[in-house]
């Protein structure tokens, strides 16, 4: 395999999962804004709401869904940033996995780009997960892989599977896998291929505070995908760059999907959260 254990005690991946929700979330008193605001408290005779458990995609981190999040809890939702280490599929679905069997009652499953490719895989199975939603995201079929979906999709990331060194900065890592390494998306692709209909500024920002996607995650095939068996719901950016929107739409049709789209590029997770959250709520109220 991979030479990296692919499990994770449930204690661990909880601690881990701990841990990510203080990062993004901060540790404000329940319903409580960081700047001392107070969330509406739940309306009675709603205990059965499911929790939103969000998957950020590579090259980001769970910080992506603030905007999300902050709505969200001020409908009364948990809500629930899970943990993504970018190391492959194989790895970040079972993080994923054991992360999603921590959590009672019905779930609704939101994941962004590289995320909907863990999410996929995390979810099959897990009966608590009554809903995913598919964000400018990968929703492969058993066997294909992050290569397979972007070749010959006009993505900006199409070149590196030619040239990787057109599109990413190459590092090593400790413990990588044989060929692997560590790729951190070039800014002059980042700023206008991912952050398009973002602030120049903002982009710039993203651009160099982005984590790394190990180069073995392109390459690992899918399993079997929960949205054979699960409702699906998506959002496609109509000017993603990323996932371009006609390869996004062969995916979320095969999925079944209820499809929203937005005047957006690939980060409408980050430019338009208002319309990314109503699209959550609606796959929420299917649990009820």
């Amino acid at each position: 395999m991979l030479g990296i254990s692919l499990r994770r005690p449930k204690t661990i991946a909880a601690t881990l999962a701990a841990a990510t929700l203080v990062t993004v979330l901060g540790s404000a008193a329940p319903h409580v804004y960081a700047d001392g605001g107070v969330h509406p408290t739940p309306d009675p005779g709603h205990g059965d709401r499911p929790t939103v458990v969000l998957v950020h995609g590579a090259w980001a981190d769970g910080s992506s869904w603030s905007g999300e999040v902050r709505r969200l809890q001020a409908r009364g939702f948990e809500v629930q940033v899970a943990p993504q280490p970018s190391r492959g599929p194989s790895i970040d679905s079972g993080y994923l996995k054991d992360f999603l069997s921590t959590i009672e009652g019905p779930i609704v499953l939101a994941a962004h780009s590289y995320g909907g490719f863990v999410a996929s895989d995390a979810a099959t199975g897990n009966n608590n997960v009554k809903a995913l939603v598919f964000v400018d995201a990968f929703a492969p079929d058993k066997g294909e892989t992050v290569e397979e979906l972007t070749a010959g999709s006009g993505s900006v990331l199409e070149p590196a599977l030619t040239d990787p060194t057109s599109v990413f900065k190459l590092v090593p890592f400790p413990g990588a896998p044989e060929g692997a390494v560590d790729a951190y998306v070039l800014p002059k692709v980042f700023v206008p291929g991912f952050a398009n209909g973002l602030p120049r500024r903002q982009a710039e920002v993203l651009a160099v505070s982005q984590t790394a996607l190990a180069t073995n995650a392109l390459a690992e095939p899918a399993t079997e995908p929960a949205w054979k068996t699960i409702p699906v719901w998506a959002v496609v950016g109509t000017e993603d760059r990323v996932i371009p929107p006609a390869r996004q739409e062969e995916m979320m049709k095969r999925a079944g999907a209820d499809i929203t789209r937005i005047d957006a590029g690939h980060l409408g997770l980050i430019s338009h959260p208002g319309e990314v959250t109503e699209v959550i709520l609606e796959a929420a109220r299917t649990t009820a």
